[in-house]
C-alpha cells in the first residue's frame, strides 16, 4: 500500500473517530450497574405491561364464570300509550235489541313493573365446563406473566454483558492498532537505514490499515449493542452507558440431570401446555352438556297498572324449569367432535412442548459446558502468544528474525485474546440462557417504581390461592 493511501485510510479512520466523538458529546452519559438495569427494564419495558394485562382479563373471566353459578336477578319496567287505529264498536243487549255502542279508539296508559330471579340447578356440565376453561386460561396467562419476567431478565442480562463484550473487544482492536502502529515506526526507522527492504514496510502498513477497519467495526458493533440495552432498559437511545459491574466467572454446580428435571416442574411452558390441556377438557365438557337436561329454579313478582308507576294489581310466582335438546340437526355433536380434536391437539402440543423444552435445557446446558472449557485453554493461549509476539519482536530488531514473523504473531495474538473473550461471555450468556430454559423464577426487583406493581404485588398471594384450590 502507498504512503497516500496509508494517509487517506488513517484519515478516513481518524474522521469516523471524530464523528462518534462529535456525536458523543452530546449524548447522556450514565453509569449503569446490573441491578438498576434489571429495576429500570421491568419499570418500563411493555412486555410486563403486556403480559399483566392479559392476566388480569383472563383473571376477570375466571371471576365471571365462577360467579355464573349465583342466582341472578333481573328487574324490568315497561310504560306503553296504545290504542286503535279506528273506533271500536261495543254490542249489547238492551230490551231484546242488539245495540252497537261506540267506544272511541280507546286510547290509554299501561305501566308495568317486574323482578325475576333465576337459579341454575343443573346444566349438564356446562358451566362447570366454562369455569373449567376460564381457570385454565387464568393460570395459563400468569405463567405467561412469570414467562415474560424471566425472558426479560434474560434479555437484560445478556444485553448488559453483551455491551460489556463489544466494548473489550474494541479495548482489543485498539491495543492491536497501537501495538501495529508501533511496530510500524520500528520498520520504517530501519527501512530509513537501510536495514531491511520496502516490502516490509509496505506489508507492516497494510496491517495497520486492516486493524483500524477492525476498530472500526468494533466501534460500530458496541455502538449497536448500547442502543439495544438502551431500549430495554427503556432510556433514549443515544445514552451513553457506563457499565459499573465486571463479569466474574462462577463455576456451575448443577449438573444435567438436575436442570432437566427443575425444568420439568418450573419452566413456565410447560405449565402454560398443561393449562391448555385443562381449558380443551373444559370446553369438551360445555359441549357434551348440549345433550343433557338444565333445570333453573326461578321467582317472579309483577305489577301492572294505568296510572303511573304502575304498582297496582300485583302477581307473583315461583317454579322450576327443565329443558333438554331432542334434535338440532347435528350441531352439538359436530361441537362435541370438534373439542375432541381440539383436547388432541393440547396433548400433542403437550408433548411436544416436553421434547423442545428437553432440547433447550440440553443445548444450553452443553454450550455453558464448551465454554467453560475454552475459558482455561484459550487463557493459557494468551499468555503464550504474548510471549511469542514479544519474541518475535525481539528477533526482528536483533535482525534474526523477519517481519512476517512479527505480523503473524500479532495475529496469532488477536486471534488468542479474541477467543478468550468469546469463551468468557458465551460461557456467561449460556449460563443466562440455562436458568431461562430451566424456569428459574424471576421476581420483580424490589425498589422498581412501575404502575402495575400493586398488581404484580398482589399476584403472589393470589397465586398462592389458585394453587390451595
Amino acid at each position: 500500500m502507498s504512503k497516500n493511501k496509508l494517509r487517506k485510510a488513517m484519515s478516513l479512520a481518524a474522521a469516523a473517530v471524530a464523528l462518534a466523538l462529535c456525536q458523543s458529546a452530546w449524548a447522556e452519559t450514565k453509569e449503569l450497574s446490573l441491578q438498576e438495569a434489571m429495576e429500570r427494564a421491568f419499570a418500563t419495558n411493555p412486555s410486563i405491561s403486556i403480559a399483566t394485562y392479559a392476566r388480569n382479563s383472563a383473571r376477570a373471566g375466571y371471576n365471571a364464570a365462577r360467579e355464573s353459578y349465583g342466582i341472578s336477578i333481573s328487574a324490568e319496567h315497561q310504560t306503553r300509550r296504545s290504542g286503535y287505529d279506528d273506533d271500536r264498536y261495543v254490542s249489547n243487549w238492551e230490551g231484546g235489541t242488539l245495540k252497537l255502542t261506540n267506544a272511541g279508539k280507546q286510547i290509554g296508559n299501561s305501566h308495568a313493573n317486574g323482578i325475576s330471579a333465576s337459579l341454575p340447578i343443573y346444566t349438564g356440565g356446562q358451566l362447570e365446563g366454562a369455569a373449567q376453561s376460564a381457570r385454565a386460561n387464568y393460570k395459563y396467562s400468569e405463567q405467561a406473566l412469570q414467562q415474560s419476567y424471566n425472558q426479560l431478565r434474560g434479555d437484560v442480562v445478556n444485553g448488559y454483558y453483551g455491551l460489556m463484550q463489544a466494548g473489550d473487544a474494541q479495548r482489543l482492536c485498539q491495543e492491536s492498532v497501537t501495538r501495529l502502529a508501533e511496530h510500524l515506526k520500528n520498520v520504517q526507522a530501519q527501512y530509513d537505514v537501510g536495514v531491511v527492504a520496502k516490502v516490509d514496510v509496505l506489508r507492516s502498513q497494510v496491517e495497520v490499515a486492516n486493524a483500524q477497519q477492525s476498530l472500526i467495526k468494533a466501534e460500530n458493533a458496541r455502538a449497536i449493542a448500547e442502543a439495544n440495552l438502551n431500549r430495554l432498559i427503556g432510556l433514549p437511545m443515544s445514552t451513553e452507558l457506563k457499565l459499573v459491574d465486571s463479569m466474574q466467572y462462577v463455576p456451575y454446580d448443577n449438573d444435567l440431570q438436575y436442570c432437566l428435571d427443575y425444568a420439568a416442574i418450573h419452566r413456565p411452558e410447560l405449565e402454560m401446555a398443561r393449562q391448555n390441556v385443562n381449558a380443551a377438557k373444559g370446553s369438551l365438557r360445555s359441549a357434551i352438556s348440549g345433550h343433557m337436561p338444565k333445570f333453573y329454579a326461578s321467582a317472579s313478582q309483577s305489577w301492572s297498572d294505568s296510572n303511573w308507576p304502575g304498582d297496582e294489581n300485583g302477581n307473583w310466582g315461583v317454579g322450576i324449569s327443565a329443558s333438554i335438546t331432542i334434535f338440532d340437526s347435528g350441531v352439538t355433536t359436530s361441537r362435541i367432535h370438534g373439542a375432541e380434536a381440539d383436547l388432541d391437539r393440547a396433548k400433542e402440543s403437550l408433548r411436544d412442548t416436553q421434547d423442545a423444552v428437553d432440547l433447550d435445557v440440553r443445548t444450553n446446558y452443553l454450550n455453558m459446558r464448551e465454554a467453560e472449557k475454552r475459558i482455561s485453554t484459550t487463557e493459557v493461549a494468551v499468555e503464550q502468544a504474548q510471549e511469542d509476539y514479544h519474541i518475535a519482536q525481539v528477533r526482528y530488531m536483533a535482525g534474526v528474525g523477519t517481519n512476517t514473523d512479527v505480523l503473524d504473531a500479532q495475529v496469532a495474538l488477536v486471534d488468542a485474546q479474541n477467543n478468550y473473550l468469546t469463551a468468557k461471555y458465551d460461557y456467561q450468556t449460556s449460563k443466562t440462557d440455562l436458568e431461562t430454559a430451566i424456569g428459574v423464577p424471576m421476581t420483580i426487583p424490589v425498589k422498581m417504581a412501575s404502575p402495575y406493581e400493586a398488581s404484580v404485588n398482589a399476584e403472589g398471594e393470589e397465586s398462592k390461592t389458585a394453587a390451595a384450590e
